[in-house]
């Protein structure tokens, strides 16, 4: 499995140097690890690890039908972390997002909207790498 501190992006202070947030340099592709790690990040952050890995799991599950390849998504509990392993191709960097992963984060979102309203989606909806490669959490005419 892959430790999460070592698969998660690390923040750094966006005014040091030409890295932004996400701590990837500039004008790089986000690959869809890095994509997914900027999801798990900010979801742990608003509601915690558990439920973060619940959700993502069930919403795996739920676009496994239409994307097999969510199968080799695995996320286990380690001790008192939670640590996830994605599918291989998901660290090419490539300026296209795997249909996996925009499957997943459908299928995120409507969890998210049917356990928190909107709050949630709305706060994935404004990372900016995301909205760059086309995962919207909400629609253009629902954005803020």
């Amino acid at each position: 499995m892959a430790d999460t501190d070592r698969t998660r992006l690390k923040r750094v202070d966006p005014g040091a140097g030409d890295l932004p947030s996400t701590g990837r340099a500039v004008g790089v592709d986000p690959s869809a690890a890095e994509l997914f790690a900027l999801v798990w990040e900010d979801l742990c952050d608003i509601l915690g690890t558990a439920a973060t890995a619940a959700l993502l799991r069930r919403a795996a599950r739920g676009a496994m039908a239409r994307c097999p390849e969510l199968g080799a998504l695995a996320i286990v509990r380690a001790g008192l972390e939670y640590r996830y392993e994605l599918p291989a191709d998901w660290n090419d960097r490539t300026s296209r997002t795997p249909t996996a992963l925009r499957e997943l984060v459908d299928e995120l979102r409507a969890l998210l909207v049917e356990l928190t309203g909107s709050v949630v989606v709305r706060r994935l909806a404004r990372i900016p790498e995301l909205r760059e490669r086309g995962i919207l959490f909400l629609a253009q005419e629902d954005e803020p």
